[in-house]
Order: structure tokens, then C-alpha cells, then sequence
């Protein structure tokens, strides 16, 4: 049995935010100057021009990449032999984002209540996903999520005779229907199979992969190339101003599901695609 104390978690998650909310992936900036070059629109071009730039200063002078610094998601994997001793790892987490969203002066956008709306004042709770895998480690995904791009989340229940196509239909429908909205370039997550919730979980998580990664299925892979060629087919382009850069990768996970159903969940990254993984 191995021990991590709660502090050490929370000390993590608060480095972890910070990182998170001033650098972007080094895979996002590569999509990001990739779409650049191959960007057809002189507009689209110089939108991801000051995005860059934009990028370049945040880094340098750990300042947030965008105003909305988002609700902090976290995925947790926690390894059987793990015992974490001095609390509770969903209080260690929201201690760490406590920490840095007051130290790192971010935007607390979190509300206690959905209807009462009155803020927390410390952007805590945060959205904790715990799974418990083989092993003696801790890994953490961490990924502050702005609602500019939270709130072009879809789900439809599709009849399972809809198929392939129905699933196109549905992901090029929904990014022409977001528009500009979640800041594009955007990153397509897709959640196909299992039941509502466990769709939507899947989208939420296939946000987070490398950009250049593929679906181990070859069907799905393949499914994942024609999208991204769908939506960039959009015209929707950076920041919904035109182009032919409207996505940096659509990516799909996916599930076994019921006879009777073809669930299907979209979620959307917007182009600073804010995420830290760290193993403890």
C-alpha cells in the first residue's frame, strides 16, 4: 500500500491550474501553427496570428491565456494500492484549485447554486471524475473548461437504423450551429454508445487527447479523419470569422450500448484546449 498525503494533492492541483490556465499544450501549439500555414483565409490567418501572440504573452508573463478561466474539471485515476491519508481527494482538489485561482489572480466563475447564482468566490466546487484502476499511483488530468465552448455540448439519443451517417449529420450540424462561439479553432470530442451520461463523460474526456493521435480502431480512426474534413468544410474558420480552419482534430471514444439506442455526445474545446496531466 502506498501513501499520498492530501497536501501533496492539493499542492499539485494548484500547480496544475496555474500551468494550465497560462501555457497551452505544447500539441495545441503545434496544431495551432500548423492551421496557421494551411489557413486559406488572410483573415483566418491573421485571427491565428494574434491568438499566438496572444499565447506567447500569457506564457511569458503568467497571465491567463483567456478572460474565462474556466470550471475546473478533473479526471482522477486512482491506483488500487493507493491510500491517500489527511482527507478526502475531492477536498484535496478543490483546496489546490482554491489556492491558485486566488494566488494566480483567476476569474471565479463558479456559482453555488444553478438557480440562486450567488458565486463561491473561489471557483470551488470543482468537477471531479474518479475512476480506480491496477497500481500504486495517482494520475491527474486537469482541465479548467470556459463555458464559451462548455456551453456547444449536445447530446441526442439516435435511433441505431441513423448509423454512421447519422452521427456526421449531427457533429457538422452542431459546430455550424456553434459558429464562433467556442472560440474557434476548436478540438470535437465525440462520445458514441453506453447510456446518456456515460456518452456525454466519454466527449468530455476525448477533448483531452494529443492532437495527432489516433482511435485505436481503425473504423473509428477513419470516422475521426472524416469529420475533422467535414467541419473544416464548415467555413466557419477562426474565431467564426471564415476559413478553412474551423478544427484542430475531432476525436471519438466510444462504448457498447443497448440494442434499442445510438447515443451520441458532442463536447467542444476551444483553442487554448486548457489541460495538465501529472502522475503523483
Amino acid at each position: 500500500m502506498r501513501v499520498i498525503k492530501y497536501q501533496e494533492i492539493a499542492e499539485r492541483i494548484r500547480e496544475m491550474c496555474l500551468d494550465a490556465n497560462y501555457n497551452l499544450p505544447r500539441d495545441v501549439l503545434q496544431a495551432l501553427q500548423d492551421a496557421r500555414t494551411a489557413e486559406e483565409s488572410s483573415l483566418g490567418r491573421s485571427v491565428l496570428d494574434t491568438i499566438l501572440e496572444n499565447a506567447d504573452i500569457a506564457g511569458q508573463k503568467r497571465m491567463a491565456l483567456c478572460q474565462d478561466t474556466g470550471m475546473v474539471v478533473v479526471f482522477a485515476e486512482v491506483g488500487q494500492d493507493v491510500h491517500i491519508e489527511g482527507g478526502l481527494l475531492t477536498d484535496a482538489v478543490n483546496e489546490g484549485v482554491r489556492q491558485a485561482y486566488s494566488e494566480g489572480y483567476l476569474r471565479k466563475s463558479v456559482v453555488g447554486d444553478p438557480l440562486l447564482r450567488e458565486n463561491t468566490k473561489d471557483n470551488t466546487p470543482a468537477v471531479v471524475h474518479v475512476s480506480l484502476v491496477a497500481g500504486d499511483e495517482l494520475r491527474l488530468i486537469v482541465a479548467p473548461k470556459g463555458f464559451g465552448s462548455e456551453n456547444m455540448s449536445a447530446l441526442r439519443m439516435l435511433k441505431p437504423a441513423e448509423g454512421v451517417q447519422g452521427v456526421k449529420d449531427f457533429v457538422v450540424e452542431q459546430v455550424t450551429r456553434a459558429g464562433g462561439n467556442p472560440c474557434p479553432p476548436i478540438i470535437v470530442g465525440v462520445g458514441i454508445g453506453g447510456t446518456m451520461e456515460k456518452a456525454a463523460l466519454m466527449a468530455k474526456r476525448a477533448v483531452l487527447r494529443d492532437i495527432g493521435s489516433v482511435n485505436p480502431k481503425p473504423h473509428l480512426a477513419e470516422l475521426e479523419g472524416e469529420l475533422l474534413e467535414l467541419v473544416n468544410r464548415t467555413g466557419v474558420g477562426p474565431q467564426g470569422f471564415g476559413g478553412t480552419q474551423t478544427a484542430l482534430a475531432v476525436f471519438i471514444e466510444d462504448y457498447p450500448t443497448h440494442i434499442a439506442g445510438l447515443p451520441v455526445a458532442i463536447n467542444i474545446n476551444c483553442h487554448v484546449a486548457r489541460h495538465v496531466e501529472a502522475i503523483l
